[in-house]
């Protein structure tokens, strides 16, 4: 830990039918709860049959981030996690709602895949629930997914993310609220054949207990507390009532059920036809609930980096092994880009930006996974694997990040690649990159030896290297490849300079 850790740290959840936040203090490294704010935005209602996000929704979704935003105005970009889930990623507009939920939230806001979803809902039901060593079935019902995790105290084993949520559930299958009992069956059809490829591996003789988290699970064990037909958590026979109480009703306005929130009306009966085909073709009995989900998963997260506990660490370390990079090399090239780093000054705009550092070490140790496919072109293999592989702790734009940095580390340098990533990253990407492939050049020989004490410069678009008196004259393999190296970066709009 290189600083003082902050007094507060916050986690907002973009879910497809809720936007929630939570704001804990931290002292000594220790959480407290002292705010909670949650709205039902319905974000995945907005979702056309285009997967365009429309203006209503998103007007709805901005003004809710901006009161969310008003909250946390104060507070350090490093100690709030925002992320955006299945809307989010679904949405082929996504990228210009979040230039605009950014300045509302007045925060960064990333999107995460299904599977990293999986992975912090279960740490977020981990630490709500304490260690039992015990092997844990968690299922979340979201509004446009579903996750199924399968852990051991805070260790997510088996995850899994399935497109269907109680959002979506319900527009399709009881759309302006209407229920029929045709449409409820076909609803839990559907559900399980979804999940009919995960039932082996999600079955009840694969775990010790079930756990429910996120509103859907805690509305469904509400309903059946009040209404007598479960007393402990949720039951397969208490779901039995609810059902055919529900397919006795031709309208959610007919269900009267109490204890049940009026704004969750309309999605309640999408939430109960995925409850109730999990519970069939898993053979769950009993479902407890925790408290815990997302939102407490991302404050975990947060701690790790405040502590220096990055799981992208991990994941990048596990990556490298699997993918039997040559450890030696790659140590080597992170040396050099540090090297390189130490002496940008305050005129280069990498200085400013503390993560670029993180993310250049992260690409110098992973450069070179793609040689477990194929030599030739091997960095178009690293990146793909990069970019669309289920790193835990990385969102998409990381992994968009540090793909497009791998990609173009050699060879042809592509500035309209760098333009599509989000801001600042697409201007500081081509720096970044241009930083790990002088590392690749210096070190192409892969040979143990010190380089000599030579001189890096970026102003704007020049780069200047400056290698002692008769170095370059005595090296005579790597000034050709400085040579090419410029004439790489030449139509890009850079010039390198060496001497």
């Amino acid at each position: 830990m290189t600083k003082k850790p902050p007094r507060y740290v916050a986690a907002v959840d973009l879910g497809s039918n809720s936007f929630h936040m939570i704001v804990c203090s931290l002292t000594d490294g220790k959480l407290q709860t002292v705010d909670r704010l949650r709205e039902m935005v319905r974000l995945g209602a907005g979702l056309d049959n285009k997967n365009v996000l429309d203006q209503s929704t998103q007007k709805r979704a901005l003004a809710c981030l901006e009161r969310f935003g008003q909250r946390i105005q104060d507070f350090p970009h490093d100690s709030v996690r925002a992320v955006g889930t299945n809307t989010l990623r679904k949405a082929k507009n996504a990228q210009q709602f979040l230039e605009k939920a950014e300045k509302a939230l007045n925060h960064p806001i990333h999107i995460i895949s299904g599977i990293e979803e999986a992975r912090l809902i279960y740490q977020g039901v981990a630490h709500s629930v304490g260690s039992t060593g015990d092997l844990r079935l968690v299922v979340d019902i979201g509004g446009g997914s579903t996750e199924y995790i399968i852990g051991k105290e805070d260790v997510a084993k088996k995850k899994e993310s399935l497109a269907m949520g109680c959002v979506s559930m319900s527009s399709h299958y009881f759309a302006h609220g209407r229920l029929s009992k045709n449409a409820f069956n076909k609803a839990i059809l559907f559900a399980e054949q979804k999940l009919e490829p995960f039932q082996k591996k999600f079955h009840r003789k694969q775990w010790d207990q079930a756990i429910g988290s996120s509103g859907s699970f805690r509305s469904i064990a509400k309903v059946l507390q009040a209404k007598g037909w479960s007393n402990n958590g949720i039951t397969m026979k208490g779901l039995e009532h609810l059902v055919s109480h529900i397919k006795q009703c031709v309208h959610v306005s007919e269900l009267n059920l109490p204890d049940l929130d009026a704004e969750r009306l309309s999605v309640f009966p999408g939430g109960v036809a995925i409850a109730y085909a999990t519970f069939k073709n898993l053979d769950i009995e009993q479902m407890s609930i925790s408290d815990g989900a997302l939102r407490e998963g991302l404050i975990q997260d947060l701690l790790g980096r405040i502590y220096d506990h990055d799981i992208r660490s991990a994941t990048v370390k596990i990556l490298a092994e699997r993918y039997h990079t040559d450890k030696q090399h790659t140590d080597r090239i992170k040396q050099t880009i540090n090297y390189m780093l130490s002496q940008l000054s305050g005129d280069c705009c990498l200085s400013s930006n503390k993560d670029a550092a993180q993310f250049l070490d992260w690409a110098g140790e992973l450069h070179e996974i793609g040689h477990d496919i194929a030599h030739n072109q091997y960095h178009k293999h690293s990146a793909y694997i990069i970019e669309h592989g289920d790193l835990a702790g990385f969102t998409t734009q990381d992994q968009l990040l540090l793909a497009t940095i791998v990609r173009y580390h050699k060879r042809k340098f592509s500035q309209s690649q760098f333009q599509e990533l989000p801001t600042p990253w697409n201007t500081l990407a081509p720096f970044m990159t241009i930083i790990l492939r002088l590392a690749v050049v210096l070190r192409r020989n892969r040979q143990e030896y010190d380089l000599p004490d030579f001189r890096i410069a970026i102003a704007k678009s020049r780069i200047e290297l400056r290698f002692p008196s008769l170095w370059l004259l005595d090296s005579p393999l790597t000034h050709a490849d400085l040579i090419q190296e410029a004439d790489y970066l030449k139509p890009a709009g850079f010039k390198l300079e060496f001497s």
